[in-house]
Formats: structure tokens, C-alpha cells, sequence
């Protein structure tokens, strides 16, 4: 089995290329980033169960024909993802993320590959209390310029599964937190943590304080990707992917449990909006799947790594 990763340094893309060697030992698992990021200690210390490739690029100028040849799965991973910091260089990130999934996707219909691609459920926005993929248009309100990004790029998936059968499939995931080789601290859980290992005042948004949003085990993301492959869930449907909905303050909490003396400064930031709703992952769940993942124990082990 030939498994390409595109973003393989990254935070998921990291922990994720040791596992595929795990779940599928002898696979040929090529990666592919920029390295922009400068994140080289991700390549360090690899099973040696898998067969390794690293190509240095960006997938927008490679020839994704060659390198996705004979390949069996394409993991699309490579994206600009910071959120918050994508409000002021729109133009930039919609450049990058929606171009990079428009080449990847064209060359696994070229190369006749499946294709695992990765959305976000910031693209919900609902006064609802419960939101899942059958959402009305209503119901999807980009909380970013990355967000928005994101729906352009499940169209796209849609329309090439509907029109020219690329097999594919589209991940909806929480917020990521965890543990990995590649990790940052951009994301809420993440830089809560940092923040309090450090002594630093944790930084919440005023408005963000109760409401619910959905967050994503690290390990939970990976086994759903292998899951995925296992599986043969190609059908072109979009999927949520989340371990638990949990509030600001219930995370501030649990911080709290081994940080005692942690402190919370309350900001503005034009990110959030004022809705809370939880997100359902209950389509992904009737294939058999099954969320192991436990935020606190998240949180204690991303702690436990800083201290």
C-alpha cells in the first residue's frame, strides 16, 4: 500500500504518519510539506515499520501525477490553519488552501487515488442547540476567512465525486488537541495549556467563555483516518469528526485540576461569535466508529509534556 501525506510535519500530519506505519505495517507512506513552519524534528525517529519518502514542496507546484502514482490513498492535510490569524490575508489563505485541494484533487482523479480530506466544523454557525451535516444553508456561518475557505473546498469535493467519481470522502474536524512531534499552539486547548504552563494568564474571548464547541483527540483524528482506510469510506459525503463538545470554562477547569494557580484574563477578539451549539458526529459513529478520546486526559498530557 502507497499512502501520500501532503502537510506531514504539521500537528495532526506528525502523529499521523507514525500511525499509518502501526495500523499498516510495510506500507510506503510518502510526505509532503513545504516546511514552511521549519517543524524538521516531525521527521525524526519514524517506525521503522513503514517505508519512508519525504519530498520537500508545495503541492500547488509539484507534480502530484508522478508522486501520486500507483498510490492507493492521498491524505490532504497541507493548509494555512490558523483561524484567528487568517481575518486580514483572506486573499492569502483562499490561495493557498483552495488551489492546494483543487491540485490534489485533480491529480488523484488523474492517478485514479482515493482521497481523505480534511474540512472544519467552524463552518457552523446555528442558533441552534444541535447541528450535524444535514444542516440547512442557514446553519453554515464561517467564523473565519479559513472557515469560508473550507466550504469552497467541500464544494469542490462534491461537485468532482458528483461529476467526475473521484472517491473521496470529507472530514469535518473539531479543534485539535494533543500531543504530537509537530504540535502548536495556535488552538484553544493547546495554547490554554502552554499559557498556563508558562505562568501566563490564560486568554479567553469575552463572548467564548460558555459557549460550546466541538474539540478533536488527536488520537481520535488519526484512528478516524485509518478507520477511513480500513473501511473504504469513499462515498463523497461529508463527515463530522469530534470527540466532545465542551465549553471554554469546563476546559478552564480542567486546566485548573493541575494547574491550580492558573489565572484568566478575558479579551475581545472578533473571531468568535455569540452562538453556542454543539456539533453531532453521529453519522460517523453508525459506520462503527468509536471515540476513545478524553479531553482532560488531553490536557493533562499536553501539561505533562510542557512541565
Amino acid at each position: 500500500m502507497k499512502i501520500v501525506v501532503t502537510g506531514a510535519v504539521g500537528h495532526i500530519g506528525s502523529y499521523l504518519i507514525r500511525d499509518l506505519a502501526i495500523q499498516f505495517p510495510g506500507a510506503n507512506i510518502v510526505m509532503i510539506d513545504n516546511m514552511m513552519t521549519q517543524r524538521f524534528p516531525s521527521l525524526f525517529n519514524l517506525p521503522k515499520s513503514g517505508v519512508y519518502k519525504f519530498i520537500e514542496g508545495d503541492v500547488r507546484t509539484l507534480d502530484l501525477n508522478s508522486i501520486f502514482d500507483s498510490s492507493s490513498i492521498v491524505i490532504h492535510l497541507a493548509a494555512i490553519t490558523d483561524a484567528a490569524g487568517s481575518f486580514g490575508k483572506a486573499a492569502e489563505v483562499e490561495e493557498n488552501n483552495y488551489i492546494s485541494t483543487f491540485k490534489v484533487a485533480n491529480a488523484c482523479l488523474e492517478t485514479n487515488s482515493k482521497l481523505i480530506t480534511l474540512s472544519s466544523t467552524s463552518v457552523y454557525g446555528t442558533q441552534n442547540e444541535v447541528v450535524d451535516e444535514d444542516c440547512t444553508e442557514d446553519e453554515l456561518q464561517p467564523q473565519s476567512p479559513y472557515a469560508e475557505t473550507k466550504l469552497k473546498e467541500e464544494d469542490l469535493i462534491a461537485s468532482l465525486y458528483k461529476n467526475n467519481d473521484l472517491k473521496a470522502i470529507t472530514c469535518r474536524f473539531g479543534t485539535i488537541f494533543g500531543v504530537s512531534p509537530g504540535m502548536r499552539f495556535h488552538t484553544a486547548v493547546n495554547k490554554f495549556c502552554w499559557q498556563a504552563s508558562m505562568g501566563i494568564p490564560i486568554t479567553v474571548w469575552k463572548t467564548a467563555y460558555d459557549q460550546k464547541r466541538p474539540y478533536l483527540d488527536l488520537q481520535d483524528a488519526s484512528k478516524a483516518i485509518t478507520f477511513i482506510i480500513q473501511n473504504n469510506i469513499f462515498d463523497g459525503r461529508i463527515y463530522n469528526i469530534l470527540t466532545s463538545n465542551s465549553t471554554v470554562r469546563e476546559i478552564t477547569d480542567m486546566i485548573k485540576d493541575f494547574v491550580p494557580d492558573l489565572t484568566i484574563d478575558f479579551v475581545e477578539n472578533k473571531i468568535m461569535n455569540q452562538l453556542s451549539y454543539e456539533v453531532s458526529c453521529n453519522r460517523f459513529k453508525s459506520l462503527g466508529f468509536d471515540f476513545s478520546g478524553n479531553l482532560k486526559s488531553g490536557i493533562r498530557q499536553t501539561i505533562l509534556q510542557l512541565k
